[in-house]
């Protein structure tokens, strides 16, 4: 009985280590890296990020480090930079979207492509919307390349809380942000949502529920099975809903915080669920901050809260929470010195608070069971701020028995899709952004036209896979409308732009 039951608990002990590989590898603040593929052992490694916030990285179904991303803010506001797995800037990944905040960057997979990857951000502020790029890692022998960028989804204000979840098929994916009203402050309760499928991205939908919204800052993040997402803001509010993930559909809201108002809050920050999904954590960062835990299984959820730990600024901000493949959840938090926030850090800026993790070692235990330890994880000489990687689960399992899990033994139709152009103009870089995807030529040229029907830029295509893209400077052009159009031996795009 002994020797069945050792070797069930070996069979589902590597299960787990198997479904976590896409999610081994984490990039994050000022050089920082952890490799979770040896879940009992996670090794740290030196990356070539310097960000106080949002960041992202993807492993292959091996564990093996792909590609990582950042926001960067020596940079404008399209200050995202994408870095190969050796390190170096990826090809064409820089000038995308993203102004250094927390959680505006999401990397997904193509559904059904095994090589090419969407990378999703969002403008918070000054610079709105949401845009996506396609990066090719069978481009440069591997290490990747960005063959589409800052193609526009959306033009609103965003909350700072871009994120994902697998749809119940275990293939595509539900791609969930909201909406910030910065002109009149207007509180909404709107939570949007494309699907992500081998057809692309579609679906669009606006959902109306739960409790209204003023701040820009947030987060949601989905319980470890799908099935509940949590809201947060930073003027404390606190909501868990349930989520469908067959249709995208959001119910059933639970208010375990109202929120406060902007001259009485306690700035909750980040959040995290337990693996078994129970057990909630929450940090604050204002001035005297905490970690709390709280059982979501209780009648009264806010009533269980217990505080783990309290941080006083100055040194200590707490950051972000984080579920780790090793089931454990990680804090990270920035250093400050009581005189000024250095971002980046200066050379002798180095103290146990941006050189260690703390860790909630057995996080679906209730009370001191849970074994907090306060910075315990040391990142190897590495320093971080109060970003960790706005990674969704890439491993989550379909929903099995579900009326959506149809993908079992079903042989689909390959999708015909319609070639496409998408032509951004960037006022403050005067710079058009144009992507064209799903090209069936082989060569041709970009022409670009005034009104009067002049070609004022004309340049041979430079396509891949499918796929073209280009930065073009207008500087020194008139402003006006141009058309621009893309021709190859097989079809021709256009599509007209103001450039003002």
């Amino acid at each position: 009985m002994k020797k069945i039951l050792i070797i069930l608990m070996l069979f589902v002990f590597s299960g787990s280590c198997i479904a976590q590989k896409r999610n081994a590898v984490w990039c994050f603040g000022d050089s920082a890296g952890i490799d979770f593929s040896n879940l009992g052992l996670p090794q740290v490694f030196s990356s070539s990020l310097d960000t106080r916030g949002s960041c992202a990285s993807i492993a292959d179904t091996s564990g093996q480090l792909l590609f990582y991303a950042e926001t960067n803010g020596n940079l404008s506001s399209n200050s995202t930079q994408v870095y190969s797995s050796i390190g170096q800037k990826m090809q064409n990944g820089d000038s995308i979207l993203g102004q250094l905040w927390y959680h505006e960057l999401l990397i997904l997979p193509f559904p059904g492509n095994d090589s090419l990857y969407y990378l999703f951000s969002i403008g918070v502020s000054s610079v709105y919307g949401l845009k996506y790029c396609v990066i090719d890692m069978k481009a440069n022998g591997g290490l990747g390349e960005v063959i589409q960028k800052n193609i526009q989804l959306q033009s609103l204000p965003m909350v700072d809380c871009l994120t994902a979840v697998k749809h119940g098929n275990g293939r595509d994916w539900w791609l969930i942000f909201r909406r910030w009203d910065w002109i009149q402050l207007d509180p909404n309760n709107e939570f949007h949502s494309y699907l992500i499928s081998p057809a692309g991205i579609s679906n669009y939908n606006v959902q109306m529920i739960g409790e209204t919204h003023m701040s820009n800052q947030g987060e949601l993040i989905f319980s470890p099975n799908g099935e509940k997402v949590l809201n947060i803001d930073g003027v404390d509010l606190i909501e868990l809903f349930d989520f469908n993930r067959c249709t995208g559909v959001i119910s059933n809201p639970t208010l375990i915080h109202p929120a406060g108002n902007f001259m009485n809050y306690n700035g909750t920050w980040s959040s995290a669920f337990s693996p078994n999904g129970n057990v909630l954590y929450v940090s604050t960062s204002k001035d005297t901050n905490h970690v709390y835990q709280l059982d979501l299984t209780a009648a009264n959820i806010y009533g269980t809260r217990i505080n783990l730990d309290t941080f006083y600024v100055p040194p200590v901000q707490p950051g972000s929470l984080k579920l780790a493949p090793d089931g454990k959840i990680y804090l990270s938090c920035a250093y400050y010195d009581g005189i000024s926030f250095n971002y980046p850090y200066n050379s002798n800026e180095y103290d146990t608070v941006n050189m260690y993790l703390s860790v909630i070692n057995y996080p679906d235990s209730l009370g001191a069971a849970c074994n907090y330890e306060p910075f315990s994880f040391y990142l190897g000489g590495k320093r971080t701020y109060y970003g960790l990687p706005n990674n969704p689960d890439y491993d989550l399992p379909a929903l099995a028995g579900s009326p959506c899990d149809t993908l079992v033994g079903v042989i689909e139709a390959q999708e015909i899709s319609q070639a496409n152009i998408h032509v951004f103009y960037h006022t403050t870089w005067e710079k058009a952004f144009i992507n064209a995807s799903n090209l069936k030529g082989k060569t041709g040229k970009l022409l670009v036209y005034d009104m009067q029907g002049k070609v004022v830029h004309s340049e041979p295509l430079r396509i891949q896979n499918g796929y073209y893209t280009r930065d073009l400077s207008f500087t020194g052009y008139a402003k006006g409308m141009y058309l621009f159009s893309i021709q190859t031996e097989k079809e021709r795009l256009t599509k007209k732009v103001m450039i003002d």
